[in-house]
């Protein structure tokens, strides 16, 4: 069975840091790239970053470029989503996604697993 289980979310105050975790199982983790994603209430979901399997190239939303860094431990089938500066308009339910696309792809829709996600609370 195909499982992605974040973990990480919480409440922090504007400028304060988090750490997600993706912790992968059910599937071969080195074939697949991992995508980040949030919505916030009234929003549609959208890419935050994502890292391929292929070469470990990255994405990053505009919005969260020099603040975001993902990373991946492929040891332990678990991809990470450092997030430093944050704002209060990172408010949202993150979810980390699987794709067999090998290269770094945005679109929510090319993705074929999903996580339950996770709360990520801004305060300002």
């Amino acid at each position: 069975e195909v499982q992605l289980v974040e973990s990480g979310g919480g409440l922090v105050q504007a400028g304060g840091s988090l750490r997600l975790s993706c912790a992968a199982s059910g599937f071969t983790f080195d074939d697949y790239s991992i995508g980040w994603f949030r919505q916030a209430p009234g929003k549609e979901r959208e890419g935050v970053s994502c890292i391929s399997s292929s070469d470990g190239s990255t994405y990053y939303a505009d919005s969260v470029k020099g603040r975001f860094t993902i990373s991946s431990d492929n040891a332990k089938n678990t991809v990470y989503l450092q997030m430093n500066s944050l704002k209060p308009e990172d408010t949202a339910v993150y979810y980390c996604a699987a794709t067999w696309a090998i290269v770094v792809v945005t679109s929510p829709n090319e993705y074929h697993y999903w996580g339950q996600g996770t709360q990520v609370t801004v305060s300002s």
